[in-house]
Parts: C-alpha cells; structure tokens; sequence
C-alpha cells in the first residue's frame, strides 16, 4: 500500500504516482499532509481511498479576493437555481463575503430545504431569503425584484440533460430562454448592478436542443447588456465532476453494481472541472465584467470518456475488461462527439487571471433576434414541436444537428 501525505501534491505528479501503483497492484490512500500529524489534527476519517476527482482536477485556483469582495459587499445577491449543482455551491462561495444578504430561488422545495438547513447548520453570518419560485413566471418574479431589490443576479436555473430535453423543446425554451429573458429584462428594469448568466460549452456550434435554448439565452443577455446600465455578463465552461446526471456518479453506481460502464462512444471526450473550482471562477468572471462579455474558462485538456471509465474501474480495485467491462452504447440523439468551448466567430482575449478567458463576439443580437427571442418564448404553449425546432435554428444559424426531428 502507498500513503500520499504531500501538501497540495502537483496533480501530474500525483496522477503519474497513483498510475504506477494501480499497474503495479498497489492500493493507494491519500491523508493529510504530516504536519497535521504533528499538530494532532488527523483524523481517521481523513484517510481515504483516492478518488477519480483527485486525479482530474488541477492545482487549486486562485481568484482576487479583493475584486469579488468589492464587488459583493454590501450587496444583496439573488442565485436562482440555488438548489442545483452550481447555484448551491455558489451559495456556499457566497456566504463567505459580507452580503447584505443572499435570496436562495429554487422551484425543487426539497433540495431547497436541505441547502437551508446545511446553510443554517454552518450558523452563517449572512442574512438568507429562501424562495420556491418559478423564474419563469414573470408576475411572481416581479414581486420578488419589486419587494428584495438585489443588487446582483447570478443565474443559474436551468434545464441541462441533453436527451431530455431533445424530446421536450418546449420546456427547455421555456425555463433556459424564458426564466432567462424574464430574469434579464427585469435586471434591467429595476436597475440590478450586475447579472451573470452561468452558460455551458454545449452552447457552441450546438447539436442539441438543449445547446441551442442556453445559446438563443447567451443571445438575449448580450442583446439585455444595451438596455440600461446593468452590466451583463455570461459564463461558460463545461461538466463538472460530480454534478446530478453527470457521468462520474453514474460510473460509480455502475461499478458498484458489478457493471458492465455503459460509454457512448470510443472517442468520446469530455472537458471536466470540478463545482468548486468552476464556481470561483464565475465570482472572480463577475467581478470583472463590463458587459456583454462571454468569460471562458481555461479548462485544461479534455478527457476521453473510456479512459475515465477504465481509471474509476481500476481505482475501485478491479480490472476493466476482466472483472467489470466497458461497452459502447452509441452516441445518444444531440449529444456530441467532442466539447467546444469557443465557436469560430469568437476572438478571445486573455484577461488578468491565466484560467479566464473572453470570448467576444463582433455581431451584437439585433433588435429584431431580441423581439423574434421574445416572440419564440411567447408561441411556446400553441406550438408544435417540429415548428418549435425549426425556429430555434433560425435564431442558431451555427447549429450542427439532425434537420429534422
């Protein structure tokens, strides 16, 4: 057995070791570095099998404290999608500046109540609004902006599964499209400081439903940024490890159940980023936007599903192949081959910080692609879905998917 105790371990270098013991037979752990030891701080807990999450992440980001502190103190901050992957880890971010307070706005009552009472565990300083809303609902978004007055908007309600929402291009134009205008357009009108929209890489050259509603919502915010003097901005970045429907917990079920890992595709890869380092870098990108800005994070080099599949095998103590095998399912309708991050009209700029990147688009949305967005949102309940689709492309020219559905 080989014990790692290195103080923040170069991840290379902790990748290279754990290979070589994994070929060799060896099991590995990893604990605190010793002189917790000596301190007396160790606890058996703290020694643990190493996880796939040690293996894919990057030495630990640094963000300008300074500049997000300036940015949210004294603010009142409103998360919508508070009870997701990201927006619950934004929260946690967020309660460690000093807010004026924080609006948690979530339509899931029950991961919303669990977000609560961990928040109220902690005995956190900041004062909480907790809030089961509907972004899609103007008339009750109104109420809340008209009675809260937030200062700054992080939006993160969303639709994300891909297959799902290739079946129902209805709902996802009306939470990821018409939550977003609703959010935007009210940012605008009672004068909200900033607003973020958290966006995915699924956004470029799209190839799915779900692609192209978070590129149409990209649209509308940077067209919101010439309204009024709300500063807009947008994120982009791609899977998060460990988020609900990503692939590392569905392969830690599946091993567990003997297998066999179910891949799409051989050559399927995938950028990965860990939820609390993607979430510093959405602060820091907010605190640095001017508006109408994409932010893109740097996220390192993609991984190919199969190689994934076949470390979490050998990392859990068996052979991929012999004792759990690996097959290939087929790519699923709108699902792509490989993630991008940019599309081809994007220049990027490179910004203070190494991981953060702009990508800035030379065509502003018209008044008429905002109007057309509003108009698309507005005919969802009395249209068809094949009529839907093809709407949505005419306002995603750079869609890459099936013609037809």
């Amino acid at each position: 057995e080989v014990v790692i105790a290195i103080a923040r371990p170069d991840p290379e270098r902790r990748r290279a070791i754990v290979d070589r013991c994994m070929d060799a037979g060896v099991q590995v752990r990893s604990i605190p570095p010793v002189r917790d030891w000596i301190g007396g701080k160790l606890q058996p807990g703290q020694i643990r099998e190493i996880r796939i999450e040690d293996l894919l992440g990057r030495a630990v980001i640094e963000i300008d404290q300074e500049q997000v502190r300036e940015t949210l103190t004294g603010r009142l901050v409103l998360v919508s999608g508070a009870a997701g992957s990201i927006g619950s880890e934004l929260v946690r971010q967020l309660v460690r500046f000093e807010l004026r307070g924080l609006i948690l706005l979530d339509l899931a009552e029950s991961a919303l109540y669990d977000l609560h009472m961990e928040l109220l565990g902690a005995q956190v300083r900041v004062p909480l609004t907790v809030l089961v809303g509907d972004v899609r609902d103007r008339p009750s978004m109104t109420r809340l902006f008209e009675h809260h007055r937030p200062d700054v908007v992080f939006h993160a309600a969303a639709y994300k599964h891909v297959p799902m929402m290739e079946d129902t291009p209805g709902e996802a134009l009306r939470t990821n499209v018409g939550g977003t205008l609703v959010l935007a357009d009210l940012a605008v009108a009672y004068q909200v400081q900033r607003f973020i929209l958290v966006s995915t890489d699924k956004a470029v050259n799209p190839t799915s439903v779900m692609g192209m509603s978070k590129r149409i919502a990209e649209r509308y915010v940077q067209g919101a940024a010439r309204k009024g003097r709300t500063v807009f901005v947008t994120t982009r970045f791609g899977n998060v490890l460990g988020s609900s429907g990503s692939v590392v917990p569905l392969f830690r079920g599946q091993i567990a159940r003997g297998g066999p890992v179910t891949v799409t595709h051989p050559e399927v890869t995938r950028y990965f980023m860990t939820i609390p380092e993607a979430c510093r870098l959405v602060l820091e990108a907010a605190a640095m936007g001017n508006g109408g800005e994409i932010f893109v994070f740097d996220m390192g080099s993609p991984v190919k599903i199969k190689d994934l599949a076949e470390r979490m095998i050998r990392l859990s103590g068996h052979r991929p192949g012999v004792d759990i095998e690996v097959t290939f399912t087929g790519l699923r309708h709108g699902e792509k081959l490989y993630e991008e991050l940019l599309a081809d009209a994007e220049l990027t700029e490179r910004t203070h910080h190494p991981r953060i990147l702009i990508g800035k688009v030379d065509d502003p949305p018209s008044p008429t692609l905002m109007s057309s967005i509003e108009a698309l949102v507005r005919d969802v309940p009395l249209a068809e879905k094949a009529g839907l689709l093809e709407r949505m492309r005419e306002l995603v020219p750079e869609y890459q998917g099936a013609p037809s559905s």
